[in-house]
């Protein structure tokens, strides 16, 4: 009854609001009408043919090198970069694009993985009539709509539940979430619904129960976004531009302009990272869509322009699936220090965040061990209290920088703009900056617009508003069946194939190795608990994939998601990208230290593997302490106060176990604090009080030495039946 009533309530309370804002919603209505109308009219205006066949990075290059001069040159393969690469391209203009490291290898493959308008910039709008907020927003919202429509298999609406802890707030956020639904117009995904308590704790039964009042359900987009940002860039090469990883800008190219004696940008001098080799790529116009670098580019154009870039850390973790619904993320609109904590479901884990906090321009962010605890602590104040969150649950963590800017074109220049700015240098260089990547393909659009106009290029409107993304065409949500059906790929490795690389998984699956087995018939997994398997390795090649950190980290997802699976699947990695791009032993285990450093410190290794040091302190009860040493001593029979891979070997053995005598180092070697070679009995007390303390979860050593000692004791225990029973 008290719920009712304050739906009741909810409802005249926000009535007179909505009233306000009906006028704006029909005008919404009308412009997104409009705008389906637009969205055709876009895709089909494009009269660029599309290839059928991908040109490799070295054919890519080479038309870098032999071009004469392009109409548009992009520096940067981010979201934004490869966004504009793609407008350019499909307008008719003769494209090109450098990136010095790898697409998405910064802030585009470092998000929170939504799609969305934003919650808390509307109510920002709201609260102080902030124009320019509003309508970052509504261009958001309706970018949000194109992108789910032109990559469905990257993206889908997700449901997001707000908990409502206290009855005045449940008015409050009912009006504000209603709002978003009313400026996303007829491209809202679905309509936000109020939830009583018991229904809330039976979508989402990890959720704190104690003062729950009610929740709110609504509805964003997620998506995958280093295999989107890649999408575009691969879309971009299809329709005939020159992109290219690893392709460093050394220095911009100038020419003097005869009618005005002006210095103007013509190109860039560029260096191929994997050759060494420099050239010059010469064009009209050149865009720069560096994201957090935006000032160095400029600094190349003019050293003595001031930075308008304000670049801010956001550190996101991952943790174990169960810690959320699989179809329900959460919203935490109000955290201990006025910042907003998303916590959803993600590739069948669960990735909470985001941080927010000023950094410096780094090419190699890291999480740090604050970050991580305050996300922690959040997330347990929404948790039940019968949910223990562990830091030993991370499983991986990373640290993306966003680009904020301040306007140049502004009065105020020292004011940080929440949408993109798009400015243009004396020279003619056009740089795009800020903004977020839902938006990337309107801040691409804009800085076309610009360039078209200030250099006089021959080009009509944009056409990429419904232009679908590779891997769209022909994707349905029952492709994965076809998968199972004709090639033989188990149903959980078919759906990750469609829903990664949409209708190309068929290509990925015709060269999938046959297993040996009964079922799958196919498709050998690099970890066995994630969907990826090794025929992803050769077609990630195919996708420009050059080091086995873009395997890792952007062809599959496996170091967001488990940093330590990610390093088991490294060696096999390694082997198969040896082979398809001829490197030696000497580039092999180059490539297997620089992909285990990017996981130590990128990625959380680190900080999760300094929860067990050799200064750890061991916190157990006497008891606790003389049971973990009887478990010890089992191994260690000889009393030597330490056990060896042939100690564990033996045990093993005695209970009918086998393990490959590499594996074992590994699992060693996780524990071996002091890198001797062996497991003292202090450490394994370290690893255990660790454990007792939740810092460290997941140990393989912890769980075999208990399964071994369980395995043991039933052997020695009599039987009451066999020894004939008694009193």
């Amino acid at each position: 009854m008290a719920f009712q009533k304050a739906v009741k309530g909810t409802a005249l309370i926000g009535g007179g609001a909505i009233a306000t804002v009906f006028g704006l919603s029909q005008f919404s209505q009308y412009r997104n009408k409009h705008g389906a109308f637009v969205h055709v009219q876009a895709a089909e205006a494009v009269t660029v043919p599309i290839k059928n066949h991908l040109p490799t990075r070295e054919e890519q290059i080479l038309a870098l090198q032999t071009t004469d001069e392009f109409d548009v040159l992009v520096i940067g393969g981010g979201a934004t970069g490869c966004g504009c690469a793609l407008d350019a391209v499909t307008r008719g203009l003769k494209t090109a694009l450098v990136e010095r490291d790898d697409f998405s290898s910064g802030t585009s493959s470092r998000s929170t993985k939504l799609i969305h308008g934003g919650v808390r910039y509307l109510q920002k709008a709201i609260m102080k009539l902030d124009l320019e907020q509003y309508r970052m927003v509504k261009e958001a919202l309706e970018e949000r709509a194109n992108l789910l429509e032109i990559a469905p298999h990257l993206s889908a609406p997700l449901p997001i539940m707000l908990p409502v802890y206290k009855w005045w707030q449940l008015p409050y956020y009912w009006l504000g979430i209603k709002i978003y639904d009313m400026v996303a117009g007829s491209q809202c995904l679905k309509s936000s619904y109020v939830l009583s308590k018991s229904r809330a704790l039976e979508l989402f039964p990890m959720l704190r129960k104690d003062k729950l009042v009610a929740a709110i359900v609504y509805y964003d987009g997620q998506h995958n976004d280093a295999r989107m940002n890649l999408a575009i860039a691969l879309t971009a090469a299809r329709y005939g531009a020159a992109t290219a990883n690893y392709a460093e800008v050394l220095r911009l190219l100038k020419r003097t302009d005869p009618a005005g004696g002006k210095e103007r940008v013509c190109g860039v001098r560029c260096r191929d990272v994997l050759t060494g080799q420099e050239f010059d790529v010469k064009a009209k116009c050149v865009i720069n869509a560096t994201g957090p670098f935006t000032d160095s580019v400029r600094k190349m154009d003019d050293q003595e322009v001031p930075n308008i870039c304000q670049p801010s850390a956001g550190v996101h973790i991952v943790m174990p699936g169960y810690y959320s619904p699989d179809h329900m993320g959460l919203l935490d609109p109000a955290t201990s220090d006025g910042r907003v904590i998303f916590f959803l479901p993600w590739e069948k884990m669960t990735i909470a965040g985001t941080t927010d906090s000023p950094t410096d321009v780094t090419s190699h962010p890291i999480p740090t061990e604050e970050d991580i605890n305050f996300i922690l602590n959040e997330v347990r104040n929404y948790l039940s209290v019968d949910v223990e969150v562990r830091r030993g649950d991370v499983l991986a963590a990373w640290s993306g920088i966003r680009p904020l800017v301040t306007d140049p074109n502004s009065k105020d220049t020292q004011s940080i703009s929440r949408n993109h700015v798009v400015a243009i240098s004396d020279s003619g260089l056009v740089t795009i900056a800020g903004g977020k990547w839902t938006t990337y393909r309107a801040m691409a659009q804009d800085a076309l617009d610009a360039a078209v106009q200030i250099h006089n290029l021959q080009a009509g409107s944009s056409r990429t508003i419904g232009l679908q993304l590779e891997g769209a065409e022909d994707w349905s949500p029952t492709l994965y069946i076809r998968l199972v059906q004709d090639y033989g790929l188990e149903s959980e490795v078919a759906q990750h194939l469609a829903s990664t690389y949409g209708d190309k998984a068929y290509e990925v699956a015709k060269i999938a190795q046959v297993t040996g087995k009964r079922w799958p018939i196919v498709g050998k997994r690099l970890v066995s608990e994630f969907p990826y398997i090794e025929a992803e390795v050769v077609y990630g090649v195919k996708e420009y994939a050059r080091t086995a950190v873009d395997m890792i980290s952007r062809r599959t997802r496996l170091a967001f998601l488990n940093v330590q699976a990610a390093e088991e699947a490294l060696p096999r990695i390694v082997d198969i990208m040896g082979k398809e791009l001829n490197w030696n032993e000497q580039k092999k285990k180059e490539e297997l230290e620089a992909a285990k450093k990017f996981l130590y410190y990128e990625m959380g290794y680190k900080v999760k593997t300094d929860q067990l040091t050799d200064s750890s302190e061991i916190s157990l009860m006497p008891s606790d302490i003389e049971r973990y040493k009887k478990r010890f001593h089992m191994f260690d029979k000889d009393k030597k106060g330490f056990i060896t891979i042939l100690d564990v070997q033996r045990v093993l053995e005695s209970i009918g176990v086998q393990i490959a005598e590499n594996t074992l180092h590994e699992i060693l070697n996780e524990v071996d604090l002091n890198k001797n070679g062996q497991v003292e009995l202090n450490e394994f007390l370290q690893l255990m009080s660790a454990i007792q303390k939740g810092h460290v979860s997941g140990s393989r050593l912890a769980v075999l030495m208990k399964t071994a000692e369980e395995n043991l004791r039933r052997r020695v225990l009599i039987s009451v039946d066999r020894s004939g029973g008694g009193l």
